[in-house]
């Protein structure tokens, strides 16, 4: 390829096929990600390569890996995203703040045990203010934080989710959301205060699938109990699975958030035995974009609806 020329100049939206191609690890998921063809994503990475004279691929086996120089421009990427969302912010607050839309992106328990305080109070704080409401886990939630689709992005920790040092986003935690066993009526631990996990090593469980927050977070947790659990139901419903439960089809986690969707089922709702599995739930926005008057104001919203639960 050519040297570097001084005057080169970087199409933002190349970049961006390029940080995607870091977070995914490959040309499919990428296109899949982005909504474009493998054969789009590898055009975009080659124009960007060519227009910068430097290799950004290599082919590794049947897929490609980046290159040492593609990971010095992906450091560069982080803070030119950074700085365009610190440009859109001063924007923003040039004009009067409190108007206009916010998407915020949720799981399903939190969008339904964090999120109904939150938004009454966003809408006496600035009532005209539209937030449309997106249920979403990672990655495909930070996918769209990083494409603008959302501003704000509530989650989980867990190996779907960045990790808490990633410099493109801003973020903090809210709460920590505990897990309890719910058993069938008629189980024989149903009477227990508390129930060790490890005694559930030979039961049927529901669980939601692999790539969810809580089908991963119970997997972990009983893999942490010393035992791998035999799932027979799959389910990412929470009323699903709480009738599962409550016919006797099996032992399952659920979380606090969602604890309002069994109030009326005929199961039993028992602490796990020493110190509770849990999860930690976080809000992040775009690195840059912490300074945003009418975000600000969605985090602290947040953050008084996760204290109230605490």
């Amino acid at each position: 390829m050519e040297p570097l020329s001084p005057a080169f100049t970087i199409d933002l939206r190349r970049l961006t096929v390029l940080r995607e191609l870091r977070r995914r690890g490959s040309l499919a998921r990428t296109a899949e990600a982005l909504h474009l063809t493998p054969s789009a994503v590898s055009q975009q990475l080659a124009s960007l390569a060519r227009d910068l004279g430097v290799p950004l691929t290599e082919r590794d086996g049947r897929g490609v890996r980046l290159t040492g120089q593609a990971k010095v421009l992906l450091a560069h990427a982080d803070v030119i995203a950074a700085q365009l969302e610190r440009a859109r912010v001063d924007l923003a607050a040039y004009a009067e703040g409190g108007r206009g839309t916010v998407t915020l992106g949720c799981f399903s328990s939190g969008i339904l045990g964090l999120l109904p305080a939150a938004l009454r109070g966003l809408r006496a704080r600035l009532p005209e203010l539209r937030v449309d409401v997106v249920e979403a886990e990672p990655p495909d939630l930070f996918t769209a934080l990083d494409g603008g689709q959302v501003d704000v992005a509530v989650a989980v920790d867990f190996a779907a989710a960045p990790p808490s040092t990633d410099r493109r986003y801003s973020r903090s935690d809210l709460l920590t959301d505990v897990l309890d066993i719910a058993l069938p009526p008629d189980h024989p631990l149903a009477g227990r205060a508390e129930v060790p996990l490890r005694e559930l090593a030979g039961e049927t469980w529901v669980v939601g699938n692999t790539l969810s927050c809580c089908g991963a977070v119970t997997r972990s947790v009983c893999a942490a109990a010393g035992f791998t659990p035999e799932i027979r139901h799959a389910v990412d419903d929470w009323a699903a699975l709480a009738g599962l439960v409550e016919a006797g089809q099996g032992v399952a986690l659920v979380p606090r958030l969602a604890r309002s969707l069994y109030t009326h089922r005929n199961l039993t709702l028992r602490p796990a035995e020493g110190t509770p599995p849990s999860r930690n739930v976080f809000v992040a926005v775009r690195k840059g974009s912490e300074g945003d008057p009418v975000l600000t104001a969605v985090r602290e919203e947040l953050g008084e609806a996760a204290a109230q639960l605490g």
